[in-house]
């Protein structure tokens, strides 16, 4: 009688990593778009028109300026998942585990502070004082309308009853007060910081210098500097 062999487990399935939140600046985002295609349409139409030196220090132009715009627009970005928040800066990328972050900080700059007392500024998500002073003016109107609505359910309280007072000021507190963009998306933050902090694995934070955004600006700094030296 053969005895059956003993079968290995089956594998266990990988753990799945959380998806990332992405935060990004779409202003940025579109500053950068229309320069980018300024810069490639005035570059393209001298390389192709130009004469003598002209093409060689469009293309010179074009490679140390392109990475730049791209650095500065288009690259920076803010990721956060279950585990940790990657910062995307113009020339570099800092990987904080949520373990690893002390606090998030707005001033007139957004950074993150790690518990080793480094500041990080989060490049993506610029501080807009314009969007704040908007944003006051707009929960200054919503609280003066929701002044007036509670006086008129008052006056009105033998037809309507209580139903509208109570209607006046869910509209006004519902939604919480009015906050600029920026200082939302920082709320946000903080909010993962104090969900994921506890359960967070140690885990050191890492940064990743841009050499893909150095090389062609540092090539095409010094080609430019060659032509204009040789005249």
């Amino acid at each position: 009688m053969t005895t059956p062999e003993p079968q290995s487990p089956s594998p266990q399935p990988p753990v799945p990593v959380s998806k990332d939140r992405v935060y990004r600046s779409p202003a940025g985002i579109a500053g950068g778009v229309l320069l980018l295609a300024l810069a490639l349409w005035l570059g393209i139409d001298a390389v192709v028109a130009g004469e003598g030196r002209t093409p060689w220090l469009a293309l010179a132009a074009l490679l140390f300026l392109v990475p730049l715009v791209l650095a500065y627009t288009v690259r920076p970005a803010v990721f956060a998942n279950d585990d940790r928040l990657r910062v995307r800066n113009p020339f570099r990328v800092v990987v904080v585990p949520w373990g690893q972050v002390a606090s998030f900080r707005s001033a007139y700059s957004n950074e993150v502070v790690t518990e080793g007392g480094d500041k990080y500024q989060l490049w993506s998500i610029p501080v807009s004082l314009r969007g704040r002073k908007k944003a006051a003016r707009q929960e200054a109107r919503r609280s003066a309308g929701a002044g007036r609505g509670r006086g008129g359910a008052l006056g009105g309280f033998g037809q309507s009853g209580r139903s509208d007072i109570d209607g006046a000021a869910a509209g006004a507190g519902a939604d919480g007060p009015v906050r600029a963009e920026a200082d939302k998306i920082m709320d946000e933050l903080r909010g993962l910081l104090e969900a994921r902090k506890p359960a967070s694995t140690s885990g050191e934070v890492t940064v990743r210098w841009a050499y893909e955004i150095f090389a062609p600006v540092v090539a095409g700094a010094v080609l430019l500097a060659v032509l204009l030296a040789i005249g």
